[in-house]
């Protein structure tokens, strides 16, 4: 399980997984009382290590990152699980006891934001999901490595259901249980292998970027990331996706409901080739037959009327300089350019250095630092120059100090900086 393979992660248990049924100590009682979340405070404060932490959403249901449940488990304390609805502004006991610990999550980003919006953050973070992929482990879901690891088999369960209905059945909350019933056990596998493998500092860096990074500002280009835009060639059809997905994304902040569960992608992207100059032509669309379309009909022709107004001159370009996703960044160098060689050179070395490393490239340094270095390469060009255009930018030392140096290589092997492009970001 944890024997040293030098940067190379230990090879999987092939002997058939047990399936993990149940919590060791049963179904616990799902807490939704002040005296009951007093009494859960007090087991908390009494248990011992670290804290393993889940929370449940309901993304797909919900406009909001809110936690309707939280998962607790710490050693002398069992597993607690808390419903957190009818429970607001009653956190502060829990959150004097549990923030100063080190909590275990895992893929922690998912879930920090609803946590925090009760008054819970981590003083110390371990994700195992990130330690999976510094490992160097190929597949990093929960499932997965809870069977590489610990040779059980979770269930498959209720992760995508409607976790805001109320009363949570009894099946849903034994799968929440076990979703926290491993992760101190993970985590410390874990710790292990990544201290065997040399990446134990590493790992406790991204950990912290991770707790302490702020939310990104919305990117307002988001709009163009609605499921088959492309279809959409005109600039005034681009216009209508536009101030639909704006229109839907107020109504569905405002009701706390998924935005597609209003109006499908499918539906705005029908409205812009079509293009339907009344709400009876809007209404004739096929996507826009259901009774929650049909009910809001007038809102989505008004944000439709809005898109015919937009002057010609005013329309959004059918493409963005480079990137037409709308995820933001620096956009990746035009085919052909000196900016796309250096760009190329840096990826080859990366690549290299996540084989040498088992760590994957996307772990090992942001795709949008490197396109930025493509297009600006540090002056002069040298090793040190590099890594603190690397730190300036975002990476964390460890990533610093270990491609500083090839990333050095790979710019001088492209083209020197004197030959970068005039007017690139």
């Amino acid at each position: 399980m944890g024997a040293s393979l030098g940067d190379n992660p230990p090879e999987p248990d092939t002997s058939p997984p047990v399936p993990l049924l149940a919590p060791r100590d049963g179904a616990p009682t799902l807490v939704s009382t002040p005296d009951a979340l007093a009494a859960a405070v007090e087991a908390l404060a009494s248990g011992s290590g670290p804290l393993a932490v889940d929370a449940e959403r309901a993304s797909s249901y919900r406009y909001s990152a809110r936690a309707y449940l939280v998962q607790l488990r710490r050693a002398g304390s069992g597993t607690i699980l808390i419903d957190p609805i009818g429970l607001e502004g009653e956190f502060d006991d829990l959150a004097e006891v549990i923030n100063p610990l080190e909590w275990i999550l895992h893929a922690a980003d998912q879930d920090l934001p609803g946590l925090a919006e009760l008054g819970l953050r981590p003083a110390r973070l371990f994700d195992t999901e990130l330690a999976s992929r510094l490992a160097g482990f190929e597949r990093v879901g929960l499932a997965a490595v809870t069977e590489r690891l610990l040779g059980l088999s979770l269930a498959k369960g209720h992760g995508s259901d409607d976790w805001s209905r109320r009363p949570l059945p009894a099946p849903w909350l034994n799968y929440a249980a076990l979703d926290v019933e491993i992760l101190i056990e993970l985590r410390d596998i874990l710790g292990d292998e990544l201290a065997e493998q040399g990446k134990a500092s590493w790992a406790a860096q991204e950990f912290e970027h991770v707790r302490t990074r702020e939310p990104a500002p919305p990117n307002p280009q988001r709009w163009r990331r609605t499921t088959n835009i492309h279809t959409v060639r005109d600039r005034r059809g681009l216009a209508i996706v536009r101030e639909l997905w704006l229109q839907r994304d107020r109504i569905a902040a405002g009701a706390d409901i998924a935005p597609k569960r209003l109006l499908p992608d499918a539906a705005l992207v029908a409205a812009a080739n079509e293009q339907p100059a009344t709400v009876a032509e809007l209404l004739g669309l096929r996507s826009f037959n259901g009774p929650r379309q049909r009910r809001r009909a007038s809102s989505w022709f008004a944000a439709i009327q809005r898109a015919r107004a937009v002057p010609a001159s005013e329309l959004p370009p059918t493409r963005l300089p480079g990137d037409a996703s709308g995820r933001g960044g620096t956009p990746r160098p035009r085919t052909g350019t000196d900016a796309a060689q250096r760009y190329t050179a840096m990826r080859e070395a990366l690549t290299a250095m996540s084989t040498t490393h088992a760590v994957p490239v996307e772990n090992l340094l942001p795709s949008d630092l490197v396109r930025q270095l493509a297009f600006d390469p540090p002056e002069p060009l040298d090793v040190a120059s590099v890594r603190s255009a690397l730190i300036a930018g975002g990476a964390r030392d460890w990533q610093a100090e270990l491609v500083a140096e090839p990333i050095e290589k790979a710019l001088q092997a492209a083209f020197p900086p004197e030959d970068k492009e005039v007017g690139t970001p």
